[in-house]
């Protein structure tokens, strides 16, 4: 194997979820600069969910015209918007527009939703080309999709996002107006002084512009580099490179390649008996269907459902505890693809039985959300300890049931990653879509404030 094509397809996976991911972590200092505020994260949720049209247009295009579509140039399309977005995103993100009476931040939830159209078309793109290349590097791939949130946290960490300090303060009224003075000590007040950014949101902005540049780059010479090229050749799914006898050879040992084969869905693989054509022949009906509902499950659990109450979950137990448990949980995602390039366990229980450990520990997180701002142990360090395991193990379980999964599919041909993108799409939107109104409308989960909650020992 190349090393250079396994560099090339993680950084070429670094560019699939890196805008959007970035978007969420820049968020403490985007909101107090821009009129919606904290609604900003409500509004996101809803433009991503919309920006599914992307993934269900070209899902829609391999079931009625299989073998027509090439990913290639929707790549080549998606990565460029990706490229301009984030670019244009650092110089207007700011820029408002009077609605109605009121200002709102138009420049900024447009490009958010290009940024979502780009993302989440990358699910159904992004896959089915890496059938071109040794199953091997579908994991380095894999591992490239989790640096994608990885290394985004990591620079925000280093810019110093939501960093809090408490401090006493006293509170004087003079002439209706309350003053703090930060200097004087003993009051028993205490307020949450956020840390200014070691460098601009504007900064952080060309940063992902430039992230989504590697991946272009990381792209052509996945297309063009003489070094891929061989690796390409060795695989009898890519066909588009072998001479016409070459083709007919790859051709006798596959029944029909990927691209030749029509499209089927999960539940119409589920009606056909014995075994779907759609799958060789390795899996029956009813393994087909469960690999997709697991699949779905956990993209539902690790991509919406707990992401959106991360927040309820760590932060009664310090600041330190929330930034450590996202940085921590952001790491074990690629550790997980390494561990499943090395150990590829493909057995349907051991599957079955991670996915049941890793939603064990989520309904322990979801537990201490519901819990805050007084969840268990609260003041003690094993809280702490208790709650960052808690996230590891979780994200480090499902990641390589994804990663498994993912392995799977590939070796059952090209529409079956095509169906592995759009349910991990389905799977995430009903995750987003089941806890939008018990976060944003019902408000089932309340936060604490960082320097002043007070809970029973």
């Amino acid at each position: 194997m190349s090393l250079l094509t396994h560099v090339l397809a993680c950084l070429f996976g670094m560019g699939s979820w890196v805008a959007i991911n970035g978007m969420w972590v820049e968020l403490p200092l985007v909101v107090p600069e821009i009129p919606e505020g904290w609604f900003l994260p409500s509004y996101l949720t809803v433009l991503i969910q919309m920006a599914n049209i992307g993934p269900l247009f070209i899902t829609l295009m391999h079931h009625f015209r299989p073998g027509t579509l090439d990913e290639r140039p929707v790549i080549y399309c998606i990565v460029g918007l990706g490229v301009i977005a984030t670019f244009l995103l650092a110089f207007f993100w700011k820029h408002t527009v009077a609605i109605g009476g009121s200002f709102h931040s138009v420049p900024l939830l447009v490009l958010s939703f290009l940024l979502s159209v780009v993302d989440c078309t990358s699910s159904v793109t992004f896959l089915p080309f890496m059938m071109r290349l040794r199953p091997q590097y579908l994991t380095t791939y894999f591992a490239g999709e989790g640096l994608s949130g990885l290394v985004p946290a990591v620079v925000a960490l280093i810019q110093g996002v939501g960093v809090v300090h408490c401090q006493n303060v006293t509170l004087v009224n003079v002439a209706n107006e309350t003053l703090v003075n930060a200097t004087m000590l003993g009051s028993g007040e205490l307020k949450a002084i956020y840390q200014p950014a070691k460098f601009s949101a504007q900064v952080f902005f060309v940063f992902l512009s430039v992230m989504m540049v590697v991946c272009m780059v990381a792209f052509i010479l996945l297309n063009y580099h003489p070094a891929v090229a061989r690796e390409r050749k060795n695989d009898l799914y890519f066909s588009g490179d072998l001479v016409p006898e070459k083709r007919e050879q790859g051709l006798s040992l596959h029944a029909q390649t990927p691209e030749q084969k029509p499209m089927i869905s999960p539940l119409e693989a589920v009606r056909r008996e014995p075994r779907s054509s759609f799958w060789m022949g390795t899996y029956s009906s009813l393994e087909v269907l469960f690999i997709f509902i697991v699949l779905a499950w956990v993209n539902a659990l690790t991509n919406a459902v707990l992401p959106s109450i991360q927040s309820y979950s760590c932060l009664p137990y310090g600041n330190k505890a929330y930034h450590l448990a996202a940085t921590m949980a952001a790491v074990a995602n690629p550790v997980a693809c390494l561990i499943a390039m090395f150990v590829p366990i493909r057995s349907l229980f051991f599957m079955g039985f991670l996915t049941m450990f890793g939603t064990g520990f989520g309904a322990y997180i979801m537990a201490m959300a519901s819990l805050s701002p007084c969840p268990l142990l609260v003041h003690s360090p094993s809280g702490t300890v208790v709650i960052v395991l808690a996230w590891i193990l979780f994200v480090l379980s499902l990641s390589y049931v994804k990663v498994i999964i993912g392995v799977i599919l590939r070796d059952e041909g090209h529409s079956a990653l095509v169906w592995c993108g759009a349910v991990v799409q389905l799977g995430s939107m009903i995750g987003a879509l089941s806890m939008f109104p018990l976060v944003s409308v019902y408000g089932l989960f309340k936060s604490g404030d960082a320097c002043n909650t007070k809970c029973p020992m």
